[in-house]
């Protein structure tokens, strides 16, 4: 009996021994997990979130920045390229009234009032080409990519489309006066449509007086002129050669528009060579400038082809005729 005692006693005490070492380890995890604490844990996932947060609004300042200043890029090459054309402009002018000074001198008829307003004009162009230029400019009687401005008669050539007077009316109109003051009086002007049609039908085939009036009349009409066009501007040029070219005129034709729908830009280059024959001096006997208007690559790049053989158009045809193709950065008016 005595020994079935002893063995409870130690089963009771082996029981007791387990019991304390497992609260014991209980206690002891308890102490360990206290020391960190769960707000540790939450500050941290709110830290987090803050720094998310302002690198997000970085990201978007930065993104705005770049818009701004992609905007104000696009402003400057705009301007670059408008003075460039003015530079090209002036030195053609320049060019021309040095000629003219050069040759009148030797005239022993040349008065010497006459002799003032060429030296006149002649120093007045050269202040403002140093001021394009700077003060290093030095005259050069070159016209690499310049626009010849002695034609004695203008013929606008427009690109009436949807796409053209939903876009880029407004610019085109600044162009077309830009283009007319260049020209402070010339012996007429005509405008047509790209189909050829003439704004002013009572001027059918005849030129349009250069007066104020008539100039502030033609840009009135412009506004709201809006006949049906193919989008393309070859017949509007054929016609104009066809009925306006004459061996003794100084003629320019300017195409304003935004794309080709034509079939073969080599027959139109074919053609335009035919018809608009040389003179003594193996010039072309119409000069064809052409300012093409961005519009339709604000479309999709798969129906952008029209813009493109438009800009290889003209650029080709103005470069065959004696003229300059301006190629705009954007439709939108600048003033």
């Amino acid at each position: 009996m005595k020994r079935n005692k002893r063995g409870t006693d130690e089963f009771s005490i082996a029981f007791l021994d387990v019991i304390c070492c497992g609260f014991g380890a209980i206690i002891l995890l308890l102490m360990i997990t206290k020391t960190v604490g769960p707000i540790v844990l939450e500050e941290s996932t709110q830290n987090l979130d803050g720094q998310i947060k302002n690198l997000q609004q970085t990201l978007f300042e930065v993104r705005g920045e770049s818009i701004i200043f992609n905007r104000d890029l696009t402003a400057k090459h705009e301007q670059i390229d408008h003075e460039k054309k003015r530079v090209a402009i002036l030195r053609t002018r320049l060019a021309t009234i040095q000629a003219q000074y050069a040759q009148m001198s030797k005239a022993a008829s040349f008065s010497h009032k006459e002799k003032g307003k060429l030296a006149i004009a002649l120093q007045e162009l050269t202040v403002e080409m140093e001021r394009l230029l700077g003060e290093n400019y030095t005259s050069k009687n070159d016209f690499i990519g310049g626009i010849p401005v002695d034609s004695e008669y203008l013929i606008f050539i427009i690109d009436t489309s949807g796409s053209m007077f939903n876009y880029g009316w407004d610019r085109m109109l600044e162009e077309i006066v830009a283009t007319l003051n260049i020209y402070p009086k010339v012996k007429g002007i005509q405008v047509m449509n790209d189909m050829g049609n003439y704004m002013f039908t009572n001027y059918r085939r005849q030129w349009i007086p250069d007066t104020k009036a008539r100039r502030d009349a033609i840009i009135k009409r412009l506004r709201t002129w809006n006949p049906f066009s193919n989008s393309s501007p070859v017949e509007g040029i054929q016609k104009a050669i066809r009925t306006f070219f004459s061996q003794d005129k100084k003629i320019s034709i300017y195409v304003m528009g935004d794309e080709f729908s034509g079939s073969s830009i080599s027959n139109v280059l074919s053609t335009i060579e035919r018809i608009n024959k040389v003179n003594e001096h193996d010039q072309r006997l119409v000069r064809i400038h052409a300012v093409g208007f961005p519009v339709q690559f604000i479309r999709p790049k798969n129906l952008q082809r029209t813009g493109i053989r438009f800009a290889t158009l003209m650029r080709e045809l103005t470069f065959r005729n004696g003229g300059t193709f301006v190629g705009l950065n954007h439709y939108q008016p600048q003033n």
